[in-house]
């Protein structure tokens, strides 16, 4: 009996079948569990309407919450409604959809080029919008914010359309090496031209350096709602990559096996940051750290996970924003310091301490 046993031929046993590996769904950050990440999220939405409140109130003139409510209800044209209805509601507005715009489009650089130390800067966008606004002063003469602020963005979208194209160049297309190198260099380029023409032409310099800085101050309602369709359509452009940038984060042999269509994705991101960071730099002046910092505070709280750390960015960038900007008009009354230079103080030692973790680790 057992001689037949033994002389039994086995039958092979059933293949398993084939599974695709799956983008990563959730990570190992502080807030574990889609319940606590929402939660997380309506507190961070009231933080960011505190911040908001304050954009509104904290100034060289103090306000209050009754001042804002005549200046709209009851307005007399005094110089209090002038200033809550002209300059604070659209400075806090400004730095609302810019903080939100820098944030997400960090998210998408760092997702699309796995580069953790990635800004909007990494695409030609800030040399490009730079440039182009060089070019409307000391060329064509143009002297109004809302004037050289259209130019900006065509020339960040410009600068982003050459990285893009070169990063592009070979068989294997545009890789996240070749992007990031590919941004270094256009960048340069760009940056020495508007070097070379505002050394030359002091009028420009001066109207350049104001708005190279970074700032807030001069956010005019007019220009926000032009620059609303361009923002929500970046928006909208990065909710839908979410998913697709799940995968790209696993490599890009994974990615394609998962049916996603790399070039596809790329470009898509490419134009969402164009959308997205062109305007904001358009508007406020190329504002640094915002987009590098923010995304991996988001991850640091919910994981890798796109789907939320796009919503997480998208509230705690205004914070960061709207907070820098209280704090520069604070810390140097009468005067302010621009919201440029006050995340630049604070987002130096977070690069610094972000750079020196990833060499300890090997990365």
């Amino acid at each position: 009996m057992a001689d037949r046993v033994a002389e039994r031929p086995l039958s092979p046993a059933p293949a398993e079948p084939h599974r695709k590996p799956r983008p990563p769904s959730g990570g190992s950050g502080l807030l574990s569990g889609p319940g606590a990440r929402s939660i997380g999220l309506m507190a961070a939405l009231l933080v960011l309407a505190g911040a908001l409140l304050a954009s509104v109130l904290v100034g060289y003139q103090q306000l209050s919450v009754a001042d804002v409510y005549i200046a709209y209800a009851g307005f007399t044209g005094s110089d209090t409604d002038l200033v809550v209805r002209h300059l604070r509601v659209p400075r806090t507005l400004a730095g609302l959809a810019v903080g939100a715009a820098l944030g997400v489009s960090g998210v998408l650089v760092q997702g699309v080029t796995r580069n953790p130390l990635g800004d909007p800067g990494i695409l030609g966008i800030n040399a490009g919008a730079a440039l182009a606004a060089v070019l409307a002063i000391s060329v064509l003469g143009v002297s109004a914010l809302l004037g050289y602020v259209a130019f900006a963005f065509l020339g960040a979208a410009a600068a982003a359309c050459a990285v893009y194209a070169v990063g592009s160049l070979g068989p294997d297309g545009a890789g996240p090496v070749r992007l990031a190198l590919a941004g270094a260099a256009i960048s340069a380029l760009l940056g020495s031209l508007t070097s070379a023409i505002i050394l030359r032409d002091r009028a420009s310099l001066d109207e350049y350096r104001f708005w190279v800085v970074g700032s807030l101050a001069g956010a005019d309602g007019a220009a926000l709602l032009q620059a609303l369709p361009f923002l929500t359509a970046g928006l909208v452009l990065a909710v839908a990559l979410a998913r697709p940038l799940n995968a790209v984060a696993l490599g890009d042999e994974l990615a394609r096996s998962l049916g996603t269509r790399l070039w596809l994705v790329r470009g898509a991101s490419a134009l969402a940051v164009v959308l997205l960071a062109g305007t904001a730099t358009a508007a406020a002046g190329p504002i640094g750290f915002v987009g590098v910092a923010v995304p991996h505070i988001a991850r640091a709280l919910v994981g890798p996970d796109h789907r939320w750390v796009l919503p997480w960015s998208a509230v705690l960038a205004p914070v960061l924003l709207l907070v820098a900007d209280v704090v520069g008009r604070v810390v140097a009354r009468p005067e302010e310091l621009q919201v440029g230079i006050v995340t630049a103080l604070v987002g130096a030692p977070f690069f610094i301490l972000l750079v020196r973790r990833r060499r300890a680790a090997g990365l």
